[in-house]
């Protein structure tokens, strides 16, 4: 199962443009409310949450997604639930992925100390130990992050690529005719 965590104020972009490639690729999502079950993002999108983070089921976690937002992000960081479920993935070795500004969060947890990164531009300094890298995502081990809403589906597509495969990944980015340049 994939939880994707939605603190109020997260960017609806990078939390629905993966949920949506990873749906379509035959894989189990949860979008999991971390301020309740109704989480408005930062652009004024309300969303009905599967699940409040305190329902979330550890056991069958393999990989938990954290969108950025500056909003969403400071809810998640507001949120022990949250941050100890990010923890224990990353100590269970599951796949944890952030976007944006959240994976600041990640640096704060010390989860991307000495791994490759991207961030939201400006955000480089608030990464800690990570190593910084010019890229749209980067996938170190079982950390994949990506820079920014603009990279939301290659985000998507990474996710997807880590659980299912490339071939299953090259299906679903040619069914949804997505030709980046």
């Amino acid at each position: 199962m994939v939880y994707i965590l939605l603190g109020t104020g997260f960017e609806e972009v990078e939390a629905l443009a993966p949920c949506d490639i990873l749906r379509r690729g035959g894989v189990d999502v949860a979008l999991v409310g971390v301020n309740g079950p109704e989480i408005t993002g930062s652009h004024g999108i309300t969303v009905r949450a599967d699940l409040t983070v305190d329902r979330l089921d550890r056991d069958a976690l393999e990989m938990i997604v954290l969108p950025g937002g500056l909003g969403g992000v400071n809810s998640m960081l507001a949120s022990p639930e949250t941050l100890e479920a990010v923890s224990q993935a990353w100590s269970d070795g599951k796949y944890v992925a952030a976007i944006c500004a959240a994976p600041t969060i990640l640096a704060k947890l010390g989860i991307s100390d000495g791994k490759r990164c991207v961030c939201y531009p400006g955000m480089e300094g608030q990464m800690g130990g990570a190593t910084m890298v010019s890229a749209s995502t980067v996938k170190d081990g079982k950390l994949l992050t990506g820079r920014g809403p603009g990279a939301a589906l290659d985000f998507g597509l990474l996710l997807l690529e880590k659980l299912k495969g490339a071939e299953t990944a090259a299906q679903v980015k040619a069914g949804m005719v997505y030709q980046p340049d």
